[in-house]
């Protein structure tokens, strides 16, 4: 048995198959129909395999960042937990599966949320052991809309991952085999992400790393968005002459309101004082974070799906 196995971590948005690959690796069965729209990994789970070829492989399940039942600030701190628990261990990745749902007509603000945070967390060094994976084509009812997409995502979405290195792979059947077939190449040099070596080599907390300040930035336009929304409730119920409507906006407002709270109690636990802030720029050890996309937060439609397609 080699004295480091394997390790290949998943990730991405919920419900987009992470544990399904994890239990084609592993044999593993675990009934989920039931609960489909509900978040499954609410922890960094690991599972162990040795196979023939005398190897032992390490596959880590992790939660996305549109969890059911923890804010992204959570699972960004789950994450760089182990990470950094592991590169202090001076154990490194051998590689990450990042999973996107073939069956998807739109870039949902979860989605491209998923993919920004994934981006900066991982850096160019480490993205030639990234594997962008897309799953569910036995769902696929159009497969000359799911290859349009794929050009789409190869072209624009996932472009500056692939330009440093990453590649993309299609799990087609849903079998062992091919998932197996997908991870075969993953056993080379290995490279520290971006997050850990700021974490550790930086000695920077996770709020001054890349990945927790894109977090930031992205709870700064959730905030402005929810504040437009309440102001557009209050203006409406100033304008209704319905009393039953007039409530149930007033509702609506009042949800918001402590939706926005929560907002801002999550931007204030990865705010860096300005002192701080200028001590980074002056100290920082550089390292490089891919360039992502800009991508929206909110829907953004493929080109080629009309309103009324689904696959």
């Amino acid at each position: 048995m080699p004295s480091q196995p394997i390790i290949i971590a998943l990730m991405g948005p919920t419900g987009s198959g992470k544990t399904n690959f994890v239990n084609q690796l592993t044999g593993t069965t675990e009934e989920r129909e039931a609960h489909k729209l509900r978040s499954h990994t609410q922890a960094v789970r690991e599972f162990t395999v040795n196979t023939s070829k005398d190897r032992q492989y390490v596959f880590v399940d992790t939660p996305g960042f549109d969890d059911t039942y923890l804010s992204d600030r959570e699972i960004l701190r789950m994450i760089a937990d182990w990470l950094e628990k592991k590169y202090r261990g001076d154990v490194k990745l051998s590689g990450i599966i990042y999973t996107h749902r073939i069956t998807d007509n739109r870039m949902s603000g979860s989605v491209c949320k998923n993919l920004d945070m994934f981006a900066r967390l991982c850096g160019d060094k480490a993205a030639s052991g990234v594997r962008l994976v897309t799953t569910m084509w036995d769902k696929a009812k159009n497969r000359e809309l799911a290859e349009s997409r794929v050009k789409q995502l190869e072209g624009n979405f996932w472009k500056p991952l692939m330009d440093a290195g990453a590649r993309h792979k299609r799990f087609e059947r849903n079998t062992s085999k091919d998932a197996w077939k997908i991870i075969d190449d993953l056993t080379g040099e290995k490279e520290a992400l971006l997050l850990q070596e700021e974490l550790v080599d930086a000695a920077r907390k996770l709020n001054e790393t890349t990945a927790g300040q894109a977090l930031y930035t992205q709870f700064q336009k959730l905030l402005h968005e929810q504040k437009e929304t309440i102001k557009q409730l209050q203006d409406e119920a100033k304008a209704q002459k319905d009393p039953q409507l007039t409530k149930q906006l007033e509702e609506e407002r009042q949800r918001l309101e402590a939706e926005l709270q929560k907002t801002w109690n999550e931007m204030d636990k990865l705010k860096i004082p300005f002192f701080r802030r200028i001590a980074l720029f002056f100290s920082f050890k550089r390292t490089q974070a891919v360039s992502p996309v800009r991508l929206s937060l909110t829907n953004t439609e493929f080109t080629d799906v009309h309103s009324a397609s689904s696959m």
